[in-house]
């Protein structure tokens, strides 16, 4: 019996060191983007939900990279039916990502289930994009392409040979005794036999993020209507109702691309029909037609979940999971039928009308209302995989749609995950925290995924106005009064300051859509965490630097906190927040000059400023150098060819120069080659303003009207 029992230990530890030895066979599959697998690796996982495939051309721009950790530091192995990774931490070294958190940004030392889900206000891996791709501060990334429910401990577990052990400390004598022992490895669980897992190479954090995200596709470009002014109506806002507020917007010269429309415009919700109301929508067409005509959009919510009052139920009845979500049925999105009843009713009458996009709700989660872990679907795939890939799902199919049509969408919804980032959609949701609004929009460029801080009440005319200026410094400006029904100038005391940055944000299209064709074509995140910006100061090396003179430095004292209330906006903005109530607050400027964007007066570099700016400003910083193209305070976004002036701010002393981007701003033409970046390159010479823009190229879009050059900086 004795040696029966060890031939099945060998047998056992020959088998784990085999599945060990076969994922060190690293391939680089792209550029600095190395592959491995271990065991059986699922046919379904989050690159075939979304069905993206990497923008290879933008990878090939970017310097080379070398694998940037010791193989033989990486291990894998199956135990039990699951698959347990580890990658080594080195003392001070720093992780970010893992999805979309609302409270952190650095994540060494958490532990995390990643699991799609509504954010209910704890940081624990469940939230709208559980991600499961993290950055080091040493300037690399790891991506388990996984759509399972992944544990992960990040730096959180000793293992009992570790080679960089903690200190055993004594409880009874030692009063800097720690609950939380140092650890020197990421181990990430995956429920499944097998997984196949990448090592993003750099050699900056940047250069890792960048590289994720073209590989997943590169980061979606919105039409430049979407990045316009957006303003949700309450939710049984009928035909009249939209036109009015149209009108208001027009009347009091406020900026608007596009109104949305909320369950009111169907004729049952929750579950829906997915057919206008009659009454209060008795000629939707018209309407839209009205709507354009004035360069207005319109955007219609929407979940998933098919009313048996729905034209389309009994067809697609056999093609829906078990269990219901609010009585309504679950369409299986991996079958053909499925996909062709839902997403041809999204289109009968509403995109073929002139609907610009959708708000897809609840995809992300909710156990007391979606599916269970225990439901079926008829293509197979475990409700598990399907509750992580169902947001990606409804983006990839109602994106097809506009595909085929050629035109652009730009739309909102709840849930994503890696494989999302080419899709043109914003995540949202029902939580309100300002504060965590912010570090959700800092942790968005860690994760593939826009964040908007979006604005919908307030109880006083200053939270208004704080939360409005936040969010024209977002991926979209949004008010969500679908519940509320609050307009711009629902406070008239602050109207002024909120109509001027309605109007700013409009003025910074050109700005704001350059920064989307970099995200495109470079991966770089148009809003990111401080974490990847240059001259950035390190916060572990700082914290644990020895003999530390904060009277010397403190730059290194502000920093040894987390920075979860200011990011970098764009190549050369660094936003800093104001929050209900705070008077003054701190700014930590990295390294180099920094300029207000506002005066263009100097503000400071390398250090932490005290600032109390007044209700009417956001702070906001340009580097030395910085080049911000600003356009005219058109009350809608710029038509397909329509020319538009330009005025180039130019901040500092430092010569500046940026690539300013053009195409039609409404059709895929870009991804054949039809469009262009120009280089505008501006200097002082003798306190005086040089400023060039390279020639339009012949046969390109080219809707840049007449320029002019402002030296901000005296």
């Amino acid at each position: 019996m004795k040696f029966k029992k060890y031939i099945f230990l060998s047998f056992a530890l020959f088998l784990t060191l085999s599945l060990h030895a076969r994922q060190t066979n690293w391939v680089e599959v792209e550029p600095g983007i190395w592959k491995a697998v271990i065991g059986k690796p699922e046919p379904y996982n989050l690159l075939t939900a979304s069905g993206v495939g990497p923008y290879h051309e933008g990878l090939t721009k970017l310097k080379p990279a070398e694998f940037p950790l010791s193989k033989n530091e990486i291990t894998a192995k199956i135990i039990d039916g699951k698959t347990y990774l580890r990658f080594p931490l080195d003392r001070g070294e720093q992780l970010y990502g893992f999805g979309l958190n609302f409270k952190t940004v650095n994540q060494r030392g958490r532990i995390l289930e990643l699991h799609v889900d509504h954010y209910n206000g704890s940081d624990n891996g469940r939230t709208h994009s559980p991600t499961p791709f993290y950055v080091s501060s040493k300037g690399y990334g790891i991506f388990i392409n996984s759509a399972r429910y992944l544990k992960v401990y990040a730096g959180a577990a000793v293992r009992r040979d570790s080679k960089n052990p903690p200190v055993v400390q004594d409880r009874n004598t030692d009063p800097d005794w720690n609950p939380h022992p140092y650890s020197d490895g990421v181990e990430i669980l995956v429920p499944a036999e097998g997984v196949e897992f990448y090592v993003i190479g750099g050699p900056t954090a940047m250069n890792a993020v960048q590289r994720f995200n073209l590989f997943n596709g590169g980061g979606c470009l919105p039409p430049r209507w979407g990045l316009g002014f957006t303003q949700r109506l309450e939710r049984m806002t009928d035909a009249s109702g939209v036109a009015a507020e149209a009108k208001a917007f027009e009347d009091k010269g406020y900026p608007l691309d596009f109104i949305g429309l909320e369950p009111g415009w169907q004729s049952k919700s929750y579950p829906n029909t997915f057919e206008w109301d009659a009454k209060r929508f008795p000629e939707p067409e018209k309407l839209v037609k009205e709507m354009l005509h004035k360069n207005i959009r319109l955007n219609l919510w929407i979940n998933p979940y098919v009313s048996p009052d729905a034209p389309i139920y009994k067809k697609i009845l056999p093609y829906t999971a078990s269990h219901t979500v609010w009585a309504g049925l679950v369409p299986d999105l991996k079958t053909d039928s499925a996909r062709k009843f839902l997403f041809g009713t999204l289109e009968k009458n509403k995109i073929d009308i002139g609907i610009s996009g959708y708000k897809i709700d609840e995809v992300d989660g909710g156990d007391s209302y979606l599916w269970p872990d225990l439901a079926t679907f008829p293509s197979g795939i475990p409700a598990e995989q399907m509750r992580q890939t169902y947001g990606l799902l409804m983006q990839r199919y109602t994106t097809e749609l506009y595909q085929k049509r050629n035109l652009r969408t730009y739309g909102l919804v709840r849930a994503s995950n890696a494989g999302g980032v080419s899709f043109p959609y914003v995540i949202y949701n029902d939580y309100y925290n300002h504060q965590d609004f912010i570090t959700a929009l800092i942790n968005s460029g860690f994760s593939g995924v826009l964040w908007t801080p979006e604005v919908r009440a307030s109880n006083l005319p200053e939270e208004w106005v704080r939360r409005f200026q936040s969010n024209v410094f977002s991926p979209m400006a949004m008010i969500n009064a679908w519940a509320s029904g609050t307009k711009p100038w629902t406070f008239p005391e602050v109207a002024p300051i909120i109509k001027r940055f309605a109007l700013l944000r409009m003025q910074m299209m050109p700005y704001w859509y350059s920064e989307f064709a970099r995200y495109h074509f470079e991966g770089i995140p148009p809003f990111r965490a401080m974490n990847l910006e240059p001259g950035f100061q390190d916060l572990v090396s700082v914290k644990e630097a020895k003999n530390l003179n904060l009277e010397e430095n403190p730059y290194a004292k502000a920093i040894t906190s987390e920075i979860k209330d200011q990011y970098m906006a764009g190549e050369n903005l660094l936003v800093a927040p104001m929050f209900t109530g705070q008077k003054s607050r701190k700014v930590i400027l990295p390294a180099g000059k920094w300029f207000d964007f506002y005066t263009g007066k100097y503000a400071g570099g390398g250090e932490v400023i005290n600032i109390t700016p007044g209700l009417d400003q956001i702070p906001v910083y340009v580097k030395d150098g910085g080049i911000i193209p600003m356009g005219k305070p058109l009350l809608h976004a710029p038509k397909a060819g329509e020319k538009v002036d330009l005025e180039i701010r130019y901040y500092g002393t430092k010569p500046g120069e940026y690539k300013l981007y053009d195409d039609d701003g409404e059709t895929f033409n870009y991804q054949k080659g039809d469009y262009s970046f120009r280089t505008i390159k501006v200097s002082k010479v003798n306190g005086k303003l040089l400023g060039s823009i390279s020639k339009a190229e012949k046969n390109k879009p080219n809707s840049v009207g007449k320029i002019t050059y402002k030296m901000m900086t005296l």
